[in-house]
């Protein structure tokens, strides 16, 4: 019979595992979702597709990390941030980690179910995607543009299911989201990159040598120039651009964190990016309610 002790650790291992403790990864994940829900809507999205979609964001995003501990369970233990996950202290076996993100996978589709078939559709690539983004850290040299498709397609996805269709106006703010996204786990990969060095992985930290940084100020503006340029094609009111302001003044306060690469600093300046994301739908949701 399995003590109680043993069951509270084992829950432990797997909370750990899906970063139930570290929700930043959910937060990052879930504000381009909901500056979707709320422009494809025009600022009424129904309570229920949020709830859908903030439900299968957490899921999502749980599985994602369960895979991405899976795929780099042979790196970790070599990683001074990651050294102490559950897989590379030997607390969960590779059989628990993959029933666990099929279990995740699986509520994550269910919850798709009552939307309609084009959501559903998209479904797919997201899956796939996110699943396979770990792997793509061995061969590809900007692994982080990878996963800003990843960490997109609750744009497309939101679109699909308030409107029926996903507008050029959607794939724009996924390519807006995607320079983010590089910008803020660029930010990461800094204050990993000299045990990535030596552990052979790729990242685009990496990739971009002596201009890490300035790669990642370059795509920061990106992302707030084309987020400048929907709010001036939906004609958004002055609390969007408000909002993006104050995501400006947060961008340039991580330049001054980041700059010295170092790394509990970059780490920091990752963190810092729930800040943005929050401002910018801060800016969405007052344009709609005031204007």
């Amino acid at each position: 019979m399995i003590s109680t002790a043993t069951i509270r650790d084992r829950y432990e291992n797997y909370r750990q595992l899906m970063r139930w403790d570290k929700p930043i990864g959910t937060l990052l994940l879930l504000w381009p979702t909901l500056w979707a829900l709320w422009i494809a809507t025009h600022g009424a999205p129904r309570l229920s597709i949020v709830a859908i979609f903030c439900l299968g964001t957490f899921l999502m995003r749980s599985a994602g990390c369960v895979i991405n501990d899976y795929a780099d369970r042979d790196y970790d233990a070599h990683v001074a941030r990651t050294s102490q996950r559950p897989f590379a202290r030997g607390a969960v076996s590779k059989k628990e980690a993959l029933l666990l993100a099929a279990l995740l996978a699986a509520l994550s589709f269910l919850l798709v179910l009552p939307l309609n078939n084009l959501t559903k559709l998209l479904s797919v690539p997201a899956v796939l995607i996110a699943a396979s983004y770990p792997f793509t850290k061995r061969f590809f040299p900007m692994p982080q543009a990878y996963l800003g498709v990843a960490f997109s397609f609750g744009i497309p996805m939101g679109f699909a299911a308030e409107t029926g269709e996903v507008p050029v106006l959607a794939w724009l703010l996924l390519l807006a989201n995607l320079f983010w996204v590089v910008a803020y786990d660029t930010a990461y990969a800094i204050a990993d990159k000299p045990d990535d060095l030596k552990i052979g992985i790729k990242t685009s930290a990496i990739t971009m040598g002596d201009y890490d940084v300035a790669g990642v100020m370059l795509c920061h503006a990106a992302f707030l120039a084309l987020m400048c340029g929907i709010g001036v094609h939906l004609a958004l009111a002055w609390p969007y651009y408000l909002g993006l302001a104050a995501a400006a003044a947060l961008i340039m306060q991580q330049y001054r964190e980041i700059k010295d690469r170092d790394r509990a600093k970059c780490f920091k300046a990752f963190l810092d990016n729930n800040r943005v994301g929050a401002a910018v739908f801060a800016g969405v949701l007052l344009s709609y309610w005031l204007g």
